[in-house]
């Protein structure tokens, strides 16, 4: 009984240490929100710094975030490689990831990134239209169509994809199904300035 007793009052130990903790936590997350929105991001990330854990997917997440914000692109790159390996099959770190990573111009991270994204989830449609911008803008438009093509097979009101399709199909000499898709992107914006110069040029 006494043994019992005594390993209760270990246990309510630690459940109020974890509980002052996540309380404290909680009000540094606050703390950093409001810094972020009045735009002191250096503020906001040492209202996070001061409770840095290592171990925290939760942490590394923001943190990465805010030191991109902050412009710090190489040491956000670092929290968000944290949070990815604390949370391999998570897309969220992923998809922070690319943001500084572009900035720094590292491309070949960025389409790596989102290759892994596609092999968790391979019907990320944000992942599948950065990838088709990408290849777009490397005038890979058979990849592209194929990126944007299954976009809007998922979603065939979404307006800029539906709108990189007609211009893939453009760019590909495939004027008829171009000319279907401009339309339907004006459609949801009728007066769409790069929809009509599309079917401009078409006709």
């Amino acid at each position: 009984m006494k043994r019992f007793i005594i390993l209760m009052i270990l246990v309510f130990s630690v459940f109020v240490t974890y509980a002052q903790d996540y309380t404290k936590l909680t009000a540094a997350f606050s703390d950093s929100y409001a810094k972020e929105k009045a735009g002191k991001y250096i503020d906001a990330v040492m209202a996070l710094k001061a409770y840095y854990n290592a171990d925290s997917y939760e942490i590394n997440l923001r943190l990465g975030w805010l030191t991109y914000l902050q412009g710090q692109f190489t040491e956000s790159m670092s929290y968000y490689n944290k949070a990815i390996e604390l949370m391999p099959y998570a897309i969220e770190p992923r998809l922070g990831v690319v943001l500084p990573a572009s900035s720094l111009g590292n491309w070949d991270f960025v389409t790596g990134q989102y290759n892994k994204i596609l092999a968790i989830d391979p019907n990320n449609t944000l992942t599948l239209y950065r990838m088709g911008l990408i290849s777009y803008d490397k005038k890979d438009y058979n990849q592209a169509y194929q990126y944007f093509e299954r976009v809007v097979n998922l979603y065939p009101f979404d307006y800029q994809s539906v709108l990189m399709l007609a211009w893939t199909n453009f760019k590909l000499g495939k004027a008829r199904e171009a000319k279907i898709l401009f339309n339907k992107a004006l459609l949801y914006y009728p007066e769409d300035s790069s929809a009509k110069e599309g079917l401009a040029l078409i006709k």
